[in-house]
């Protein structure tokens, strides 16, 4: 059914209207205007004759055989134009009313309304509150835009129309096709899932690029994504990165998560490239669907400026690419061409004076280098080279590597960069937007390349674990004590700090002696989630007397702090010398589910910040990775003759924490802080542990 949004025989708009400026005209003018070949019908109460086509009064009066309706009728009649289009046979809509949930109020009963007559009539719908869609090989455009896509092999969707909009007339002046152009708006129906599976099929179609707001359902986003990319790219930039008006969390890692990390986790795993911008977002889709995927990291320079040629090489190194070391007969042929004063080694810089002719002769003698991946041409304009010339000489060369322009400049290049593009050469203001481009079709062939991932979910006590929750239900507690956060983790093979509780300063002495001097003291009670903020730690107790005396100090001054709290007492704790502190969290997204986080630990990980996530359940190889990718790595893996710490034990310990993760859903947040990693071979110890749960739900 989804074919009848783009290749429809017969197009129906309800709303149509004979003002020019008005919605309903503006989309019957472009169905009208363009290529489309297929039948249009316009319907509005009034009758008569719009651009010359017969107006029908209602949809009940349209002939039978009407692929697609596009609404444009007040808010409050939508929900029964939906209604009427079904009964004749109109199954798949677009609605690009607004006045929806977008307005709040009346608008939320309206789109519930709205949302009811397509699961009462089983129509496919796209919208409300959008601009329309476009498909460039039929001509079709069914948008109330101000012109057509030009034909392309970028299909694109949006949630937001006003980007659309933006988007679109951007696109037109930089020669910048589509295949299809879809504007979501509020996705009562049809979601950015669908459309990537649409998208997929589609053979017009090479890369797929969209703006996202949210997704509605992020585990079947994750699930399609990571099946589409497998055979086309997909390009992504997401608004919202902010944590502002975000909830507060109680816990590490929920406070660290905000708004964003879980978004930038599941594109990482699902190998969709993120954007960070418009313009990245535009240049790397642009170049992966013009340009062949490099086949490696070598990277060769043409340049008629030693300044940019250094520049280039710099953005390239820094991106994890290094620069080709070209082969003595690709040396000696540029030898044979390039004035004496020329570089002939990498960067190939042809000197001020290189003239158009010049630059493709070298050109295609790099791209024959077999040490060569791939090449970044870069111009600076001067009086010796015409930079059309040079444009339309670049785009000649006929070669499997991809090729990238930087044209620097304005006034004389724009026309050179948007011949570029329009011959599907990307071609840029600057050398670091096309290394950006690089290092995003290099990470895309990486993906594509990689085995698939598949969850490495342990085998823990869920009997233990799920007695636990069910004790902690039947008290209407949400927060574990630290002993049952700590016998959950220990369920699952994460090995934990050997401790024993104490009611009373005695307790505590004794069994300080059977842990066996010195020891850790802690608090033991649900209230105090941040023991050191109080006081509820005490460490490198050496004496009985210190422990008793401890005891007596610590809980008096948190029973003053949390006059309600609940104190059981505390945990003596052996305390376990040498190791990095690291912390390992949990937190529940709401949109993709179990958020894992990794980071070095202590006191100052919220202050730090350098901490990686990943959604779960985790494969071993995302373990890895979160291990290996905080800025902070090197101390890990030992520096100044420290050894290194075992990094295998912290990945198993990750993995151990998302099959809790997976099998407890009800887990809202945990944190182990510190998890000391003990030098290589010698494992992990969580110190501290803590988990809350969220509230019951009738299938916990």
């Amino acid at each position: 059914m989804l074919s009848s949004f783009f290749h429809p025989k017969a197009v129906a708009v309800v709303g149509a209207s004979s003002k020019p400026g008005k919605v309903g005209y503006d989309i019957l003018d472009n169905l009208l205007k363009f290529t489309y070949q297929g039948e249009v019908y316009p319907v509005n109460p009034s009758g008569g004759a719009i651009l010359d086509k017969k107006v029908y009064q209602s949809v009940a009066d349209l002939p039978a055989g009407i692929d697609l309706g596009v609404i444009a009728v007040k808010a409050h009649l939508v929900p029964q134009s939906v209604r009427d289009l079904a009964a004749r046979g109109v199954m798949a809509q677009v609605v690009v009313s607004a006045g929806f949930k977008e307005v709040g109020g009346q608008g939320r009963v309206l789109e519930r309304e709205l949302a009811q007559a397509v699961a009462d009539t089983g129509v496919r719908l796209i919208g409300p509150n959008c601009i329309g869609i476009m498909d460039t090989e039929s001509g079709l455009n069914a948008t109330f835009a101000a012109d057509m896509a030009r034909q392309g092999h970028i299909g694109f969707f949006s949630q937001s129309g006003a980007m659309c909009l933006a988007i679109l007339d951007w696109a037109l002046d930089n020669e910048i096709g589509f295949s299809k152009f879809i504007s979501l708006g509020n996705k009562v129906d049809i979601t950015e899932s669908e459309v990537l599976e649409l998208l997929a099929e589609d053979p017009e179609t090479r890369v797929i690029m969209g703006y996202l707001e949210a997704v509605e359902d992020g585990r079947r986003f994750m699930e399609v994504a990571r099946r589409v990319t497998r055979h086309k790219p997909v390009v992504l930039v997401k608004s919202g990165v902010t944590t502002a008006g975000a909830k507060a969390a109680s816990s590490h890692t929920g406070a660290l998560a905000g708004a964003d990390a879980a978004y930038s986790a599941a594109f990482k795993q699902c190998g969709v490239l993120r954007a960070k911008s418009v313009r990245e977002l535009f240049n790397l889709a642009q170049s992966l669907a013009n340009q062949p995927l490099p086949q490696g990291p070598a990277m060769a320079i043409v340049t008629n400026s030693g300044g940019p040629g250094i520049i280039c090489a710099d953005a390239v190194e820094n991106a994890g690419m290094h620069l080709a070391g070209l082969k003595a007969e690709t040396v000696e042929e540029l030898r044979s061409f390039l004035p004496p004063i020329a570089s002939f080694y990498n960067p190939v810089d042809l000197t001020g004076g290189a003239p158009a002719e010049m630059y493709g002769h070298s050109l295609r003698t790099v791209c024959q280098d077999e040490n060569v991946d791939g090449v970044l041409v870069i111009m600076t304009p001067a009086a010796t080279v015409n930079p059309l010339e040079l444009a339309k000489l670049i785009c000649q060369v006929k070669t499997d590597k991809p090729v990238f322009a930087a044209l620097m400049g304005s006034h004389s290049v724009i026309q050179s960069r948007i011949y570029c593009m329009g011959e599907g050469v990307p071609a840029f203001d600057f050398p670091e937007e096309a290394v950006q481009a690089v290092r995003g079709m290099l990470a895309y062939h990486d993906w594509v390349r990689a085995k698939p991932r598949q969850p490495a979910l342990n085998h823990g006590d869920k009997d233990k674990v799920a007695g636990i929750i069910a004790n902690l239900r039947s008290q209407g507690r949400l927060q574990m004590s630290e002993t049952e956060a700590r016998e959950c983790f220990a369920a699952y093979g994460i090995p934990v700090a050997r401790s024993l509780p104490a009611a009373t300063s005695a307790e505590a002495a004794a069994a300080a002696a059977e842990l066996g001097l010195p020891v850790v003291m802690k608090i033991d009670s649900p209230a105090v989630v941040h023991k050191s903020d109080v006081g509820g730690v005490k460490v490198g107790l050496k004496t009985p007397q210190e422990v008793a005396d401890a005891f007596l100090e610590m809980t008096s001054r948190v029973q003053r702090r949390y006059p309600r709290a609940w104190i059981r007492g505390v945990l003596v704790q052996e305390m376990v010398k040498g190791g990095r502190e690291t912390i390992l969290g949990l937190s529940q997204d709401p949109q993709f589910g179990p958020l894992l986080m990794f980071g070095l630990g202590g006191i100052y990980v919220e202050v730090l910040k350098d901490v990686s996530f990943r959604v779960g359940p985790l494969s071993r190889e995302d373990a890895d990775e979160m291990v290996k990718g905080i800025r902070s790595f090197p101390l890990l893996r030992g520096v100044r003759g420290e050894p290194p710490a075992d990094m295998a034990a912290l990945a198993e310990a990750l993995l151990a924490l998302s099959s809790l993760a997976h099998d407890f859903p009800m887990l809202a947040e945990a944190d182990i802080n510190p998890m000391l990693a003990l030098p290589r071979g010698e494992g992990v110890v969580a110190v501290d542990a803590r988990i809350s749960l969220s509230p019951p739900k009738g299938d916990d």
